[in-house]
């Protein structure tokens, strides 16, 4: 423990308990190092968190879903050992409709097809097609986040010997794509507007997949470098199936129980309630941490999972870091457009479209209430003038539906992830009385269009800004992934050029969050692939007999 007469060394300290930060101690812990966590809540997840905002009502706060987690971290780390399982989600989406009708898709593709061919028999007999063109895309992309970016940067002979042979690796893996590499471009770079229309013919069809391309970022469809964004969010399984989301069994917050669990179990501590101030440097690099309480750390090395402007721009003083690097840090774009709603309900909502509040496949899987593309746009446009938008594009999830555990008998939880809500209004805060209310009674008189009865229903509600993303979670922006997710902050610019690695301009300093490679969502891999650095870079100072595990370290 860490008491006035305990210990105050350690081989590394790692600054928040974000589901990326444990991911890093347990894999260190794991490798025979000497692990301290700080997290300055009262509780680890970061945005992976189960909480009891009602009694008897369990909500995952923040994140809500999951799939993009590492399969290797599940595997290595033995987290069904300390509790985590996934519900998976089948059908994966419902759409419903105003005039009646409704979409549902799944990892059925008898399903798919008899539901698309409501809307368009030609898009029915597409969509099949897409899906094995995402599949094979996603394959060649999925490796791509288990490693560090190659180093453009790099001045030595041998690290540019490394680099050459990590592009040369990448680029013969792209050629083997053969006819999927210019879609795979295209996806990097194009409006995921372009990508659907080119597919796709149905509005309800577009708009339900073009939620992926808009999902916490300030953009629309129609941004170029969205089709990136709908990439993304196509990769990933559970429980080996891909392209399905499932829900973490007792909320998301299970999951950090788990991995919190696995670095406990390998030795690491972890410590709540202890906010990092400052990170220590010297002459020789990063040396620890001193707490608000004024307590100081030392450790061999310091990695921290906050986004990169709490890191360098808050955590450190600014004549330590290089000029162009500060500068590259205060440029990211971080804006924001969401705001998260979690409510209690006393029965599931009854759709026009599909009736019913017994729980059934209109329940289960990921609820868009929005029908054509034409009207995220609208929504988009608002915000961009510094509005809420006046007509939100609302995902709605209701994992009781699957995980009874969340709530009293016959009573119910649901997520509302909505957008557009811009950081910053162009009439008052988010701190003034009433805007949030008013906001989300407009989010419940678009829901009670098609769920007549819904607003009666309400038991409480817990509404999140994004300043209240910014100021619970610590997400600079109320950006929940770190920083945003367009090309020009990916991959090896992310978080800056030279600089993607998990290693800083401060010696002994690294970075193991969604700031960094491969970005956010909760996938683990910035918290593996920075242990695995770290534990590279310690190999030249440390005997390999006090490093365990080297197979994987």
């Amino acid at each position: 423990m860490l008491t006035e007469a305990g210990p105050r060394s350690f081989d590394a300290v790692i600054i928040g308990a974000g589901h990326n930060g444990l991911v890093a101690a347990a894999y260190l812990a794991r490798a025979g190092l000497k692990v301290l966590v700080l997290e300055r809540r009262e509780m680890v997840g970061g945005a992976a968190v189960t909480e009891e905002i009602l009694p008897g009502f369990k909500f995952s706060r923040a994140a809500y879903v999951l799939s993009l987690f590492r399969a290797e971290i599940i595997r290595e780390l033995r987290l069904a050992d300390h509790g985590f399982s996934v519900i998976p989600r089948n059908p994966s989406s419902f759409t419903p409709l105003l005039d009646g009708r409704f979409l549902l898709l799944g990892p059925d593709p008898g399903l798919n097809h008899r539901e698309i061919t409501k809307f368009s028999p030609r898009d029915a007999e597409a969509f099949p097609q897409y899906e094995a063109t995402l599949d094979r895309i996603t394959r060649f992309v999925e490796p791509v986040l288990d490693m560090a970016p190659p180093d453009l940067a790099a001045t030595g002979w041998k690290e540019r010997a490394e680099t050459i042979g990590d592009l040369a690796r990448l680029v013969w893996r792209a050629v083997k794509l053969g006819r999927d590499l210019l879609p795979l471009l295209e996806m990097c770079v194009a409006p995921a507007s372009r990508i659907l229309d080119r597919w796709f013919e149905s509005e309800p069809l577009k708009s339900t997949l073009a939620t992926d391309a808009i999902i916490g970022a300030m953009a629309s469809p129609s941004t170029p470098g969205s089709g990136y964004v709908l990439l993304h969010h196509a990769m990933g399984q559970t429980d080996g199936v891909r392209g399905v989301w499932g829900y973490v069994r007792g909320g998301m917050g299970s999951l950090a129980q788990a991995i919190a669990g696995a670095a406990r179990a390998h030795g690491a501590t972890i410590l709540t309630g202890r906010p990092v101030a400052k990170i220590l440097t010297e002459a020789d690099g990063a040396t620890g941490v001193i707490l608000e309480d004024g307590t100081t750390i030392r450790a061999r090395v310091v990695l921290s999972s906050a986004d990169p402007k709490v890191t360098f721009l808050n955590l450190l003083p600014a004549e330590s870091l290089p000029g162009k690097f500060r500068d590259r840090i205060s440029s990211m774009d971080f804006s924001s457009g969401v705001t998260k709603i979690n409510v209690a309900l006393d029965r599931l909502p009854s759709f026009r479209a599909h009736p019913g509040h017994a729980p059934g496949p209109q329940h289960y899987g990921t609820i868009h209430l929005v029908s054509a593309m034409e009207e995220i746009e609208v929504a988009y446009r608002d915000a961009l003038a510094g509005r809420p938008s006046t007509r939100p594009v609302i995902e709605m999830t209701l994992p009781s539906s699957l995980d009874p555990t969340l709530a009293p008998p016959g009573k119910h939880v649901m997520s509302l992830f909505v957008q557009y809500t811009p950081y910053t209004l162009a009439q008052g805060t988010w701190d003034d009385p009433g805007i949030k209310d008013a906001f989300a009674d407009r989010v419940f008189r678009v829901i009670e269009e098609f769920a007549p009865g819904f607003t009666a229903s309400v038991l409480a509600r817990d509404i999140l800004s994004p300043l209240d993303l910014e100021r619970i979670f610590g997400l600079t922006g109320g950006n929940i992934f770190h920083g945003a997710m367009g090309f020009d902050q990916l991959f090896w610019l992310r978080p800056a050029p030279g600089w993607s690695r998990y290693r800083t301009p401060i010696a002994n300093l690294y970075l193991c969050g969604a700031g960094a490679h491969p970005g956010g969502g909760i996938i683990g891999a910035a918290g593996r692939n920075s242990a695995l650095a770290v534990l590279a870079d310690l190999r030249r100072f440390i005997s390999p007999r006090h490093l365990r595990h080297s197979r994987v370290a």
